[in-house]
């Protein structure tokens, strides 16, 4: 197989996007992470958003975007590089973030994490097709995952941290229209080195799509239908998810989710007022026995 982990030729529509994304949470020290770099290169945009979310219950972090003048994964003191293929990446961070609910209340942080992947990179395609990959074509037409071990230093406000977690990288290229689902749900956990899943249920005007794997057994099964029932908080972001996931090989998997920390990140549209609100949550994951943490994410349409 060609290696997916380059930058693709451009399309033409506005809205182009490539986008590197990657998350982790060292559950021994409560440390959750997640970051993006995203190119618009028929906006000459990049957009970046990069938080850590502490066990003192800190979040830090920023959403921004700058002029894109080349195609580095490199923006606002981030950066990726790629160091193997399908396989292994490295995420640097140097900066100051500020605290997400104290306006001008900054630290010094860096970090510098190694991901390696634990399953093949998995193809969105292998659970939609026809029909459903037109309905989601405005959002991300090709879309990769994988999940992974992330090891390495993080320094925050003086304090230095030796991580050792788990987490997922998402690649996908494509238009990107933050603004065109009524909803979308993200959700990646990890249980163990060999026990993770990952699931994107789009809400669209014409349709709802499902779309992800199950990693059992050393394979990547295809998630086809996902049946999800949310309770949310009062200020509308999710509080407890409760899921069925039909994989392709029949089964079905029980699974609930429980938020622990949360940030919301606001998308503007073209009259620069608040078209969509991402809520971007950590939770604990309980399928049967077995606990695992992972990201929750909801966007949903004003």
């Amino acid at each position: 197989m060609d290696s997916t982990d380059i930058i693709h030729e451009f399309g033409t529509h506005e809205e182009w996007n490539e986008s590197f994304y990657f998350n982790f949470y060292d559950r021994g020290q409560d440390i959750c992470g997640f970051m993006r770099i995203g190119l618009k290169p028929n906006k000459k945009e990049k957009s970046v958003f990069c938080f850590l979310m502490m066990p003192d219950g800190n979040v830090f972090g920023v959403k921004d975007q700058a002029v894109m003048e080349n195609s580095d994964l490199e923006v606002a003191g981030l950066k990726f590089s790629k160091l193997e293929d399908d396989k292994k990446w490295r995420l640097e961070f140097e900066g100051e973030l500020p605290k997400a609910v104290k306006d001008g209340e900054k630290e010094k942080v860096t970090f510098d994490l190694t991901f390696t992947a634990l399953n093949d990179v998995f193809d969105y395609r292998e659970s939609v097709s026809g029909e459903k990959e037109k309905i989601a074509s405005s959002v991300a037409s090709e879309h990769l995952e994988q999940f992974g071990k992330i090891a390495g230093k993080l320094s925050l406000g003086g304090k230095v941290y030796d991580v050792t977690a788990m987490g997922e990288r998402d690649h996908s290229w494509g238009v990107r229209d933050w603004t065109a689902p009524r909803m979308w749900v993200w959700i990646t956990a990890q249980f163990d080195e060999g026990f993770a899943f990952n699931l994107t249920k789009l809400f669209m005007d014409r349709g709802e799509v499902d779309a992800g794997f199950i990693y059992l057994d050393g394979k990547s099964v295809p998630i086809i239908r996902a049946d999800i029932v949310t309770e949310y908080n009062r200020d509308g972001s999710p509080n407890t998810v409760y899921m069925a996931l039909h994989d392709k090989d029949g089964d079905v998997h029980g699974a609930k989710a429980v938020i622990k920390h949360k940030v919301a990140l606001p998308f503007m549209g073209k009259d620069d007022k608040v078209q969509s609100l991402m809520h971007e949550c950590l939770a604990k994951f309980t399928i049967d026995d077995d606990v695992g943490y992972g990201i929750v994410e909801y966007l949903i349409r004003k």
